[in-house]
């Protein structure tokens, strides 16, 4: 089973991320999967769409993630993958700053029945926002609306990797 689990992990990222299929989401994900992500959980597989895969999409739509490696035992697959991206569009909550970025994360995937039940994601959110940011303290919202970026921006980001929801 291991095997067929590391297929479907790959599946998860050409499909869904390099692929643009929001359909395979529904494909992989059940209304009861739980995501644990880094910025908070995320409760059903329409939050996942909305908070995770609509955002850094429309934030980097050069977004390609690449699998580096996986790792499985019974029905869990860890996956370490990387992540390239022009950040042209202003899905993180702040105009794009045209500057190309590269991050790693990983993802532990448990599966049952084909569909992942659960995922824990771990990705550097704040080293990315860093990259994004100016330096020095970003104008005030109110002085200067859509400009600046502040690292709450990104918690609106569940995850950059997998699944819809969360319960941690």
């Amino acid at each position: 089973m291991s095997k067929d689990n590391v297929i479907l992990a790959r599946r998860w990222f050409e499909e869904v991320w390099n692929q643009r299929r929001t359909d395979h989401i529904d494909e992989f994900v059940t209304d009861q999967s739980i995501c644990h992500s880094e910025s908070g959980p995320l409760r059903s597989k329409q939050e996942f769409k909305e908070r995770v895969h609509d955002v850094l999409l429309s934030a980097f739509p050069d977004l390609t993630v690449t699998v580096e490696g996986t790792v499985a035992e019974g029905d869990a697959v860890v996956v370490r993958w990387s992540v390239r991206g022009t950040h042209l569009g202003d899905g993180l909550g702040f105009p794009a700053t045209g500057k190309e970025v590269d991050f790693r994360g990983m993802s532990w995937l448990a599966f049952a029945d084909g569909k992942v039940l659960e995922s824990w994601d771990s990705w550097n959110q704040g080293g990315l926002m860093q990259t994004l940011c100016p330096p020095g303290p970003s104008p005030s919202r109110e002085d200067s609306p859509g400009e600046g970026c502040r690292l709450d921006d990104m918690r609106k980001v569940g995850s950059g990797g997998t699944p819809a929801t969360s319960s941690s």
